[in-house]
């Protein structure tokens, strides 16, 4: 044990966390704050008014050069090529076969620079996917060690990072700027991964800690991760490792939507053919009545396992047990009555629509 926390990486912000009195784990290898005050105060204090969380442990990808938008637009699903200065755009990086090998979201800073952000834990596995495919004309850098990423999350983000860096307000979604924030240099985008309305702050690690603290006076409420997940299965977001991983398809996955068919990307035909002949099994959000399902958790129908649960928790704003999982397509339909075997007891089930929560409403 002593020798895994000696290989762990912690964040520029690691030791405000601490003052603060977080719980700290381990995750994607680094010591991380999982709550703070406590998951569900956490998780309302996003919905009600603002939040912020430490992300410094995120991939940052940075590329440059006339043909950079070209390259990015091979090798991730969405419309890449069409990103105009400023904006940004959410997508997957598959491989030959079809499968997701990373979700991502593409930041085109300027005409010829572009950032992509990849999940933690898979920024080696990134990398030499990316490298192995670049064109020499290609600048490329792996600045994650370098960088840190504050997100600030909710209803009030945009009043509150306004007086921190006048005119953010009037970003749009998935918009993208080099400003300035509490007098430091950043990346701000108009993005996140809570279902709310928010930004998140891109610096180098050094100035990381001005950011945070001005943030604090401001009378924010820092997230743990322990909300960041329960905010992002409300909305129905894919975590990666979970939801979506080499072995699944952006179809039966629910992401078709992220991919350009018209276009050329690596793996385009094998997922063009699977949109054809239909997906065997697909994901759900569940509402699971009298228990919590967790990942691993057997689906079952007619008393024989048919699927397994991805993700699941309470969620504290829908006041309901969800989940998502995979199941055959012919029981993926809204109103499907299944049931999630937790702790050997079968426990009701229904397919419900999705997202769980939508921003506005309860």
């Amino acid at each position: 044990m002593a020798t895994e926390a000696a290989t762990l990486r912690r964040t520029p912000l690691y030791d405000r966390h601490v003052a603060l009195g977080a719980k700290m784990v381990p995750f994607a290898g680094y010591e991380m704050p999982i709550q703070y005050e406590g998951i569900v105060a956490e998780h309302r204090a996003v919905r009600s008014a603002a939040g912020i969380f430490d992300l410094s442990h995120m991939g940052e990808f940075y590329f440059r050069g006339p043909n950079a938008g070209r390259t990015l637009d091979r090798l991730v699903s969405s419309d890449i090529i069409g990103l105009e200065p400023g904006q940004a755009r959410y997508g997957l990086l598959t491989n030959e076969r079809g499968t997701i090998v990373d979700d991502v979201i593409v930041y085109r800073i300027e005409p010829e620079y572009y950032l992509v952000v990849v999940n933690a834990a898979n920024i080696d596995k990134d990398r030499a996917h990316i490298r192995t495919r670049l064109r020499d004309e290609v600048a490329f850098a792996d600045r994650s060690l370098e960088m840190a990423l504050v997100a600030l999350q909710g209803p009030k983000a945009a009043a509150v990072l306004e007086r921190l860096a006048p005119g953010v307000s009037e970003l749009p979604a998935f918009g993208v700027a080099v400003t300035r924030v509490a007098g430091v240099g950043a990346h701000v985008a108009r993005t996140g991964y809570t279902g709310e309305d928010g930004f998140e702050i891109f610096v180098l690690n050094e100035v990381a800690g001005p950011v945070w603290d001005a943030l604090r006076a401001a009378d924010v409420m820092p997230i743990g991760l322990g909300a960041r997940d329960t905010l992002r299965l409300e909305a129905r977001f894919s975590l990666y490792g979970n939801d979506i991983d080499e072995t699944t398809d952006p179809i039966e996955a629910g992401l078709g939507w992220t991919c350009k068919l018209d276009k050329d990307f690596l793996g385009r035909d094998a997922i063009a053919a699977k949109k054809a002949a239909g997906p065997a099994r697909r994901i759900v959000g569940l509402v699971v009545d009298g228990g919590v399902a967790r990942h691993g958790h057997e689906v079952v129908s007619g008393g024989a396992a048919i699927g397994m649960v991805t993700s699941g928790t309470f969620g504290p704003t829908v006041q309901k047990n969800i989940a998502l999982a995979y199941v055959p397509t012919p029981l993926s339909k809204i109103g499907t009555a299944l049931a999630v075997r937790i702790r050997g007891k079968d426990v009701p089930a229904t397919v419900v629509k999705t997202p769980f929560y939508s921003r506005g409403t309860k």
